[in-house]
Formats: C-alpha cells, structure tokens, sequence
C-alpha cells in the first residue's frame, strides 16, 4: 500500500499480541510505522473504528496525525480509499465505513465514552495509567503502544512479560529513510552524554536524572495582563532548528509561549515566519550573540534584534535566573516541552553532576536564556530557591532479552 515500509511496519502488521509494544529511540520511525498499519487495517477491513490517542491535541497535531496526514498524501491506493477527512473531529473516513479518529482524554472518566475495534496509544509515558485501562477495556482486537524509553513507567510495570504483550525495540538504524545528517546527530550524543545515547540512539529503557528545569509547568494561554518582556531567538539551519519564544511576566512568573521551531530557514525566510506569528518589529528580540551576520540581516530587514550579553559562566547565571521564577509554558509549546524534559547536567566519569548543562536539545532553551541574560533582574523571580541535580546512574531493566524480530 506504501513504498516507504520498514521493518517495523513488517513486524507490527504482523504482530499477533494483544497488545503490541514499541520501545524506541528517536527517528526510528515507530509512530510512522504503525499509523502504516492503522491505514492497512482500516482499508482491509469494512467498518473499523481505529482510535489513535495522545497526550493532548497539541501533541497529536505536531505528530501522529502529521504523520497520519502525510501516509495519506503520499499514497495514491489511500487517496481512492479514503472518502474523506474531517479535520473538525481529526477523523478519516473510508468508503468502506471504517474510520480513524485521533483523540485526548482528560481522564479516566472521560475515556469511558466509546468503544473501538484497535488502540494505538501514542507516546504513552504521557498517558495516565487509568486513562489506558479504560480505553484498553473498551478495545475489542489489538492495542498498539509507543514511547521513547526516558525511563519506565507503567508499560514495564504492567505490560512488558506479561501474557498476549509483545515488544519490539528499535533505534534509526531501524529506519533507512533517516539521512546522514540526523544519523550523525543521534550518534553524536554519545560524546555529549552517553545516558542520553543509550536512551535515543539505542532505545535503552533508563532514568534520565539531574535534567536542569524542574520549576516549569504547563498553561493553556498566556494571561491577558502578562507583559511581554522579549523574544528570544536562537539561529540555525541544517541539522538545528532556529528556536524562537515570547516570554511574558505576571505577578512574578514568566509566561512562555514558542514560536518557530524549524530547521533550513534563511534569514529571509526567519523574518516572514516571525511576521507570520505576530511579533511586532517594535518587541524586542534577543538572538544569539555568536550570529551577528544574521542579526544584522534581521535589523537591515526592519526587525529590533539585540544580541545576548553572553561572558564568563552565561550559561550558568542565566539558569540560576530562570530557576528563580515559576516558569509557566503554553499547551502548544511542544517542543519547548520536550526540550524542558531532556535538557540534563553534565556527569563526571564517576556520574556526579557537574554545573554544566549538556548541549543539546536547547534550541528553545537557549534563546529563553537569552532573555533572561538580557532583560531579567537577577534579583528578582518568585523565591524558587535554585537546586543543583542529585546525580544517580540509569537503572536499567531487562527488557533486552525481550526483543522480538529485531537486530
């Protein structure tokens, strides 16, 4: 049905458990996989109802159904298959009466409502645990269950050994469709902070300790009276994302809301995309230092770039700010969140904590620093007092010895 199949799609098509588990590290091309075989079950079958369910809709948009949306577009057999897609209700309709519905769930109670022939719960360490049992009892043929493996939660607990359950592991060796760039990138890790490698270029179950935020939480809009402090822009291309936030106060808190999140963006193209979100040429934007080419191009372009007052311990004294505030980050902020959830210290080879972040997944990260280094009072904040990480080794389980048609 579609040129672009893996192994994975092969091993889940085939899959006889009743539940089927997919630990992976990033780009492995799991969740693409299996929406692959959704699409094939859909399309076999007459009158399925197939539910596809997220963290919340933000998270669904940003990836399942994108990837949803683009199998569909790239196969011709689907776009006869396919009556239509109401993006109302984020729900594909087929001709022959079967459906694929993308979903969140405020709770348990709320995932009683409706019933399904097949589940895929997707990233599912963002899902509660009585969220799934709710919606598991309510699935008459097969569950399909994704993750990255940052540590374990209630699949290990629960699931993993257990009767009818199978696991496959995989990492973007499993994907061919990944290009060197990204390869290079995921491997790279290994240099910067091998229990990250172990956890996104191996799909390793573990405990990613010592992570630099934990004073973060999420909102679903910025605050009417929230008074906007800045941008803050980070420049990048090929294999980084130019990263670009508002950061607003209120009442002692700051208020985050990410704006660009993209790679392969010229400088032209950046000053469109910030026209785009709304920004005026007249809010300040604090971009990094390290590019003055581009900030030059941006204010040549009309735009009021400054760049970051970076020094000796920057990075270091722009956390110690950030930790002194309640940071509140919007819904939408999807990769800020995942960025707030990865970013980690430092280890010595004993594993204790240096006060150095790794540096990597901060490209929303960094340009929030920048306006703290920039526009904040280093007195002010809310009174979180700064902690430094208790550093622990990852504690790994054995799922190793559990993988099924992988190598």
């Amino acid at each position: 049905m579609h040129p672009k199949t893996t192994v994975l799609f092969k091993n889940n098509y085939k899959s006889t458990g009743h539940v089927v588990i997919n630990q992976g590290g990033t780009s492995s091309g799991k969740t693409y996989a299996i929406e692959q075989v959704l699409f094939c079950l859909a399309a076999e079958n007459e009158k399925q109802v197939i539910t596809v369910v997220g963290q919340d809709i933000p998270n669904l948009k940003s990836g399942a159904l994108r990837d949803a949306q683009a199998i569909h577009s790239e196969s011709d057999i689907l776009k006869r298959l396919v009556k239509n897609f109401n993006h109302t209700d984020r729900i594909f309709q087929f001709k022959n009466g079967s459906i694929i519905e993308f979903k969140s769930y405020a709770n348990a109670q709320d995932a009683k409502s409706g019933k399904r022939d097949y589940l895929f719960i997707n990233e599912a360490n963002g899902i509660e645990w009585d969220v799934y049992t709710e919606l598991a009892l309510r699935t008459k043929k097969r569950i399909f269950i994704d993750y990255n493996p940052n540590n374990g939660f209630w699949v290990h607990d629960k699931l993993i050994g257990k009767p009818g359950v199978q696991l496959f592991i995989s990492d973007h060796r499993h994907n061919p469709f990944v290009d060197d760039a990204m390869r290079e990138k995921i491997e790279g890790l290994k240099t910067e902070d091998l229990e990250l490698w172990k956890v996104y270029a191996r799909g390793i179950t573990g405990k990613i300790t010592g992570l630099v935020f934990d004073n973060w939480h999420i909102c679903e809009y910025i605050p009417e009276d929230a008074k906007l402090i800045a941008a803050g822009l980070d420049f990048g291309f090929t294999n980084d994302e130019t990263g670009c936030l508002q950061v607003y106060k209120q009442n002692g808190e700051l208020w985050v809301d990410e704006l660009i999140y993209e790679t392969r963006l010229t400088n032209t193209d950046l000053a469109r995309r910030l026209a785009g979100c709304g920004i005026s040429k007249a809010t300040e934007i604090i971009a990094d230092s390290a590019e003055p080419k581009s900030i030059e191009e941006l204010k040549r372009l009309g735009w009021l770039v400054t760049g970051a007052k970076k020094g000796a311990d920057s990075i270091k004294n722009s956390i110690d700010i950030l930790k002194r505030y309640k940071l509140n980050v919007t819904r939408n902020s999807i990769n800020l969140r995942k960025e707030l959830g990865r970013y980690k210290w430092q280890t010595d080879k004993s594993g204790n904590a240096i006060n150095q972040p790794v540096d990597t997944y901060n490209h929303l990260i960094d340009p929030l620093r920048y306006v703290a280094l920039n526009k904040l009072n280093t007195k002010g904040g809310n009174g979180v007092k700064s902690r430094l990480p208790q550093a622990s080794r990852l504690q790994y389980d054995d799922v190793l010895t559990q993988m099924i048609g992988l190598s």
